[in-house]
C-alpha cells in the first residue's frame, strides 16, 4: 500500500509540473501584439516596394497590381493565423522578397497568363515537396553556393541602384541611405521604416511626393486564367520554386528551430504551398514562412515565455488580412512615390539578403568557382531560348560544379540558410 502511495503521489508531482494548457486569452500579451505589429510594418515598407517594381516591370495596371497585393496579403494572414493557432508556434509566413526580386527582372518576358501558370507550377512544386518530406533532399541536393550565388545575382541590381539613383535625385537618395545606416546601428528593426519616412520627407522638400489614397474601398480581386508557356515554366517557375525552398522555406524554418522550436517542415511547407496554388489565379506568385519578421515574432520580444508567443503569429495574421482588404489604397499611396526613392528604399530592404546571400555561397572554397560564374551569369541578363539568366545561371553553377569536383552535394555544410532574407 505504501508504495502505491508513493506512486501516486510521483504521478500527482508530474501532472503538477507539467505545463498549463494553451488559451489564447491568458497567453494574450501587448508585447505579442506589438510584434506583429512591427513585423506588419517591416513587411510593408521596404518588401512592398520591390513588389511595386516587380509589377511596373511586368507592365501591369492598378488593378492587377492590387490584386497580387490582395493575394499574398489574404494567404500571407491566413496561413499566419491558422498554422499560429494549430501548432501554437508563432509561425510567421509572408511573400518573398528575393522571388519578388526575380520577377523585377523577368516577368516582362513573358505573358501576364503565362506568368500566373508559373506561379501555379511553382506552388504545386512546392506542395508536393513539402507534404512528402522530399523539401529537405532536394536542398541540400543543390550546391548551397550555387543557389546563393543566383539568388545574390538576382538581388544585385537592386544594390547598385541606390548609386544609380543618385544623380536624379540625390538629396533623396542621401538622406534615406544615411539615415537606414544610422537606424541600422541603434534601432535596426526600424531601419528600412526610418529610411522610407526620411526619404519620402526628403522627396517632397525637393522632387516632390505626389501622393493619392485612390477610392478607398474593399479590394476588387482579378482572377486571371493561366497559360503553361515551356519558357515562362523554366524561366519562372523552376527559379521561383528554389528560391522559395532553399532561400525562403529553409531558413524560416532555421529561424523557428533556433529560438527553440520544432516546426513541422511537411505541415508548414505544405500548407503555404497550398495557399500559393489557390491564390496564384490571382496573381500571387507565393507564400512562403518567413525569416526575419518570424525572427520578430519568435524572439524574446514578444514575450519572455516561448510558449505564449504564438498569439504574435496570430495577431500578424489578422493584421495582413486587414492591409489585404484595403490593397488598393497602398497601390494608389506607393505609386506617387519618385522612382529614385522607390530604388533606395528597395534596394536598402534587400541588403541583408544580398550580403547573407554573397557570404553564404562563397563560403565553401571548393565551390567559389561554381558561385563566380552562377553569380556573372545570372547578372549578365542573359535571355537564351527564351529563358532568363536566373536559371542559366543555376544551370551553369551546377555544370562547373560537377566539372570541378564530380559532385554537387552541399560538401562544405554551408546551407542556403545561410542567407537571412526579409519577409
Amino acid at each position: 500500500m505504501a508504495e502505491h502511495r508513493i506512486l501516486d503521489a510521483s504521478a500527482d508531482l508530474v501532472a503538477d509540473s507539467s505545463p498549463p494548457a494553451y488559451s489564447l486569452r491568458r497567453d494574450v500579451s501587448f508585447s505579442a501584439l506589438l510584434a506583429g505589429l512591427i513585423a506588419v510594418v517591416v513587411c510593408y515598407s521596404g518588401p512592398l516596394v520591390v513588389v511595386l517594381a516587380a509589377a511596373r516591370a511586368g507592365h501591369l495596371d492598378q488593378a492587377h497590381t492590387a490584386s497580387w497585393i490582395w493575394a499574398i496579403s489574404i494567404g500571407s494572414g491566413a496561413t499566419s493565423l491558422l498554422l499560429s493557432w494549430r501548432t501554437r508556434l508563432p509561425v510567421i509566413t509572408a511573400w518573398s522578397t528575393p522571388g519578388t526580386a526575380l520577377l523585377v527582372s523577368s516577368l516582362g518576358a513573358y505573358s501576364y497568363p503565362e506568368a500566373i501558370g508559373a506561379y501555379l507550377v511553382s506552388g504545386v512544386a512546392v506542395t508536393v515537396l513539402g507534404v512528402t518530406g522530399l523539401f529537405g533532399r532536394l536542398v541540400r541536393a543543390i550546391p548551397s553556393g550555387v543557389v546563393n550565388a543566383m539568388l545574390a545575382g538576382i538581388l544585385f541590381s537592386f544594390g547598385t541602384e541606390i548609386f544609380t539613383s543618385l544623380h536624379t535625385a540625390p538629396a533623396v537618395v542621401l538622406a534615406a541611405l544615411a539615415v537606414y545606416l544610422t537606424a541600422k546601428r541603434l534601432l535596426p528593426r526600424y531601419a528600412v521604416p526610418a529610411a522610407l519616412l526620411v526619404g519620402a520627407g526628403a522627396a517632397a522638400l525637393t522632387v516632390g511626393l505626389p501622393l493619392n489614397l485612390g477610392h478607398g474601398g474593399l479590394t476588387h480581386p482579378v482572377l486571371t486564367m493561366p497559360a503553361f508557356g515551356g519558357a515562362a515554366l523554366v524561366g519562372l517557375a523552376l527559379p521561383l520554386t528554389l528560391v522559395a525552398l532553399a532561400s525562403q522555406n529553409a531558413p524560416g524554418l532555421g529561424v523557428l528551430r533556433g529560438f527553440g522550436y520544432q516546426p513541422d517542415d511537411r505541415l508548414l511547407v505544405g500548407a503555404t504551398g497550398a495557399a500559393s496554388i489557390l491564390l496564384a489565379p490571382f496573381g500571387g506568385p507565393g507564400v512562403n514562412v518567413a525569416a526575419i519578421t518570424a525572427a520578430i515574432c519568435a524572439g524574446p520580444e514578444s514575450h519572455p515565455q516561448p510558449r505564449r508567443r504564438y498569439p504574435a503569429g496570430m495577431s500578424i495574421g489578422v493584421l495582413y488580412l486587414l492591409v489585404g482588404c484595403f490593397s488598393g489604397v497602398l497601390v494608389s499611396l506607393f505609386a506617387g512615390l519618385p522612382a529614385a526613392l522607390v530604388a533606395v528604399v528597395g534596394g536598402v530592404a534587400l541588403i541583408g539578403a544580398f550580403q547573407g546571400s554573397l557570404a553564404a555561397a562563397l563560403a565553401d572554397e571548393r565551390g567559389r568557382e561554381a558561385a563566380a560564374v552562377t553569380f556573372l551569369a545570372t547578372t549578365s541578363g542573359m535571355t537564351l531560348f527564351g529563358v532568363g539568366a536566373a536559371f542559366w545561371g543555376l544551370l551553369l553553377g551546377i555544370g562547373t560544379q560537377l566539372i570541378l569536383t564530380g559532385r554537387t552535394d552541399r560538401a562544405g555544410g554551408t546551407g542556403a540558410t545561410g542567407a537571412r532574407k526579409p519577409g
